[in-house]
């Protein structure tokens, strides 16, 4: 059985959360002969040798890394995380929740390292929340394709998809007092623009909210129902 990763609020990973085998966001804090050095919350900062930079990184700039120990057993960062990472996720199953370090956009969405270990991919139609290099978050193995390779999700499967569209969708109506012009003939741009998520999970999802009797539709919107959240 898949457990639930244990992983920070949704930010970046910071100098002090690093260890052997992490992929980090860490800060530069000095750049000398030998390399950089990064802050990760030791007394002593952590060496990414100039062969290991995939570019010069400038004091106060942060890079994204993989920490490891080199032959002699210290610690060191390296940026060359394609020399660390796989695409061949095939100990993963779909629907499991795994942690996610965003790491690049592509043509296609954006491109994130998956427990540490794999690389992944979060289509655009996918992304639900604004994402930004380095951050830390929680995700779901949407698809393991036939070669290894991970479609990643940023909603849980099933039912507990539907209801973390649904919180979404109340958090709106309560932000907005109780009405939201955008219903099911609405226009999918308009529901991605506004929450982030699909014109297919928006329907399922106020339907469900429909039957909880939580709101009332219309064509091109919802309405809160009074004391509808009322304890």
């Amino acid at each position: 059985m898949a457990h639930e990763p244990q992983v920070p609020a949704a930010g970046l990973i910071v100098s002090g959360k690093a260890q052997p085998g992490d992929v980090v966001y860490l800060k530069v804090v000095t750049v000398n002969d030998t390399g950089a050095f990064l802050d990760w919350g030791q007394p002593k900062d952590l060496l990414l040798p100039y062969s290991e930079q995939r570019f010069r990184p400038d004091p106060g700039k942060r890079v994204l890394v993989k920490v490891y120990e080199d032959e002699r057993g210290r610690p060191v960062a390296t940026m060359r995380l394609d020399r660390f990472l796989t695409d061949d996720a095939w100990v993963l199953e779909e629907g499991e929740a795994v942690n996610l370090v965003v790491a690049d956009a592509t043509d296609l969405g954006m491109k994130v390292v998956v427990n540490h270990r794999y690389w992944g991919l979060i289509f655009q139609d996918d992304i639900t929340q604004p994402l930004r290099r380095g951050q830390a978050l929680t995700g779901y193995v949407k698809q393991r394709r036939d070669d290894g390779r991970l479609d990643i999700s940023l909603l849980p499967p099933g039912a507990a998809r539907l209801d973390v569209v649904g919180d979404k969708i109340l958090e709106a109506l309560r932000l907005s007092g109780g009405y939201l012009a955008l219903g099911d003939k609405s226009a999918a741009n308009e529901i991605k623009a506004r929450l982030g998520v699909s014109k297919s999970a928006y329907k399922q999802a106020i339907g469900r909210l429909y039957k909880q009797r939580l709101i009332s539709l219309e064509p091109n919107a919802i309405r809160l129902l009074p004391g509808a959240l009322e304890e």
